[in-house]
């Protein structure tokens, strides 16, 4: 401040300090768009001129009145254009740290419930299923964890996507599957939505296949999500997959958009990653089983989503979807306020 002028000085000072970031910037800019004007000069020295009594500014209003102007070098108004562009640069990098931090925090929030997860409900000697997904690979990392110190001993686990089985690989982790070990203790994984009743939408990975039926083999079925992932009702907030054969694919779309307990819904075919419902490709996202995936995208929620999943696995070329109801033994939930479960 102390290189400004006098007026422009006060005008500054005049702000309230959380204002000053957004405005000081508009100035100096402003200052430096005076200064390559033609009109912005008096002889015999180049001068630029901007409003004086900016100091009459009122915090309360966000206006500034003008009742006299003064005169200021073009040298300091490339100073402020300078200070503008640094402020800018700032403020910019303040925004990206700040999306970073809360990256960083759901992450960390997605590692606490799958770390609890796996102290409260894994033990030695246990047969389990290794979710699929950023938050499933947490309680993945725990076990590995677990089996390197010794704290855990004569673990099976069933990866329930090619995914898992590579990084369950990568942790020494014993793997098998369904055809040898059918009868799970425990299934650990994440969800995309959950409602009061601890019904699902799971299968944003492209995984829901073999998750279901991993899951669905085992005594207990433990959720994990942090809290953004509870809801009223499924549907609006994360479109339902469901995988579906390639051929006559479109036939089947439009099948399923016929549905009674899915009336309203928009089936739209997942291109690129088959893990990433975001279109990111031209071409179909294909599963690990080499089929599609549709998601099915909702304005309000799913009345019955049991008559739901029921009218989708009838349709001829659904293989599953992605709606979990009724298997769901506990949700661990993490938030701001610490970590919670939600039961039956």
């Amino acid at each position: 401040l102390k290189l400004l002028p006098s007026a422009l000085r006060a005008a500054c000072t005049a702000m309230a300090p959380s204002t000053r970031p957004q405005l000081v910037p508009l100035l100096g800019l402003g200052a430096a768009a005076w200064a390559s004007s033609s009109n912005g000069f008096a002889a015999p020295a180049p001068l630029t001129r901007i409003p004086a009594a900016a100091a009459s500014m009122r915090h309360t209003t966000g206006q500034i009145s003008s009742t006299s102007s003064q005169a200021i070098p073009a040298s300091t108004a490339l100073l402020g254009m300078a200070c503008g562009v640094a402020a800018v640069a700032a403020s910019s990098k303040r925004a990206r740290t700040g999306l970073a931090m809360k990256a960083a925090s759901q992450d960390e929030l997605k590692k606490q419930v799958g770390y609890k997860a796996v102290d409260d409900y894994v033990k030695s000697g246990t047969v389990i299923g290794l979710g699929t997904g950023s938050t499933a690979a947490f309680a993945v990392d725990r076990v590995g964890e677990k089996l390197k110190s010794g704290e855990l001993k004569d673990i099976i686990a069933i990866p329930t996507s090619i995914r898992t089985k590579e990084q369950a690989e990568a942790l020494g982790i014993p793997l098998a599957t369904l055809d040898t070990h059918s009868d799970l203790d425990v299934a650990i994984d994440g969800a995309d939505e959950v409602d009061p009743a601890l019904n699902l939408v799971k299968g944003g990975g492209g995984a829901l296949f073999r998750e279901k039926i991993v899951e669905m083999c085992a005594k207990k079925f433990i959720v994990i999500v942090d809290e953004s992932k509870i809801c009223k009702g499924l549907g609006p907030g994360f479109p339902v997959p469901v995988e579906i054969v390639p051929f006559c694919h479109e036939h089947t779309m439009r099948e399923i958009a016929k549905l009674p307990a899915l009336a309203g819904c928009k089936p739209v075919l997942r291109l690129g990653d088959v893990a990433n419902n975001k279109p990111d490709g031209d071409k179909p996202a294909i599963t690990d089983n080499g089929n599609y995936i549709v998601d099915l995208e909702f304005t309000e929620p799913i009345k019955d989503p049991v008559a739901a999943g029921e009218q989708l696995k009838a349709t001829v070329g659904v293989v599953d979807h992605g709606l979990f109801t009724g298997i769901t033994t506990a949700c661990i939930v993490a938030g701001k306020d610490g970590i919670s479960v939600m039961e039956p």
